[in-house]
């Protein structure tokens, strides 16, 4: 497993998620959550979750991030980051970022409440067994996916 490159870099990447925590649209469960994901090259692209009055529309601040990251034509991220009360990425989101990570991704989960709460662990530990694509026999895109 590749360790997180610098204390810095964890800092930036922890202070985007912080930032996009704060633009999230969640007046229904009022919880906020911010996500930030780094790509192989070292950009950092952020989301946060958008909630709507139609509970299964609403989009969650990982996705939001990868989708972010997608646009700006990144396949691979590195570490991502998640911030909230309690930073624990849901089923849809962690098989999302498997998609863009391989096996040495990590995640840093700072969790807000009760008393903050910083968490490193692996996309694999949190997502044990998952669907992979490549062992599926489905097409794999040039970079990410393990």
């Amino acid at each position: 497993m590749t360790q997180i490159q610098s204390l810095s870099q964890a800092s930036r990447l922890i202070a985007a998620a912080e930032a996009a925590q704060r633009r999230a649209y969640c007046p229904y469960s009022r919880f906020p959550v911010g996500a930030a994901v780094m790509a192989e090259d070292g950009t950092i692209h952020s989301g946060c979750n958008i909630e709507n009055a139609s509970y299964g529309l609403a989009l969650c601040a990982e996705r939001n991030a990868a989708a972010a990251a997608v646009l700006g034509g990144k396949r691979l991220f590195k570490v991502v980051a998640v911030v909230a009360r309690l930073a624990r990425p849901c089923g849809a989101c962690r098989q999302v970022l498997l998609e863009f990570s391989d096996k040495t991704t990590r995640l840093i989960l700072v969790h807000q409440a009760p008393r903050r709460r910083i968490e490193t662990t692996s996309l694999l530990a949190l997502l044990p067994k998952a669907f992979n694509p490549r062992e599926a026999g489905l097409r794999r895109a040039r970079n990410g996916g393990l």
